[in-house]
């Protein structure tokens, strides 16, 4: 009964990507295979900036897709750093992350800067905003300098080279593909992309695993 699950679980996906008129170099980018964290889940990684109007825009589409995508994909968001001075809302994105609030405040900080144009540019700012919206001022200043983020900025650095990203919003699929708001054309694009490449890296798993048992 496993087997015949799995078998029909192959066949649909296999009829679903060969449906897709999604092409490599043309709509997403193949990378040289590279590390992920998430395990036995395929890694989706959401590269965005803060001040990024794009990235506001596209944050909607992201936010309802994660309602319901598939249980084997984990979804990381990635602030992206190409200028020394986006490293200060890195760290006030894993500053939040480590106090546990951030889930509350992304879209919050998105919304002050987009819809309401206030310049969240300067740590001082930054943190004068945090204060008002009920972020301890000072446990968020304590992680915003510490050691943890210090490491969870660096690793950002070095994604955005490993993945050779060229601008934001950027996702990336299992540490194999890349796909550009440029190269997918639209927003609901750039989730559909995904989709298809998510179905992808599941028959590649699911044909591994097979192998393996036989």
């Amino acid at each position: 009964m496993k087997k015949l699950v799995v078998l029909v679980f192959l066949l649909i996906n296999s009829a679903l990507v060969q449906a897709a008129d999604y092409r490599e170099g043309v709509h997403y980018k193949k990378l040289p295979p590279l590390q992920t964290s998430s395990g036995e889940k395929i890694e989706v990684l959401e590269f965005f900036w803060y001040g990024c109007p794009h990235c506001y825009s596209f944050e909607p589409y992201m936010n309802a897709w994660k309602k319901t995508k598939p249980a084997n994909v984990e979804v990381v968001r990635v602030p992206a750093i190409f200028r020394p001075e986006w490293e200060i809302q890195a760290r006030t994105y894993y500053a939040l992350s480590i106090m546990g609030v951030i889930e509350d405040m992304h879209g919050k900080i998105f919304s002050a800067m987009h819809k309401d144009k206030k310049r969240l540019d300067t740590k001082t700012r930054l943190v004068d905003f945090l204060e008002r919206k009920g972020v301890d001022r000072k446990k968020f200043l304590v992680e915003y300098d510490s050691f943890a983020v210090d490491g969870l900025v660096r690793k950002a650095k070095k994604k955005v080279k490993a993945y050779q990203l060229q601008g934001v919003p950027s996702v990336a699929v299992n540490g194999k593909y890349l796909i550009s708001g440029s190269m997918a054309g639209s927003y609901g694009n750039m989730i559909k992309i995904a989709e298809y490449l998510i179905i992808k890296e599941g028959i590649a798993k699911e044909g591994l695993q097979k192998n393996q048992s036989n």
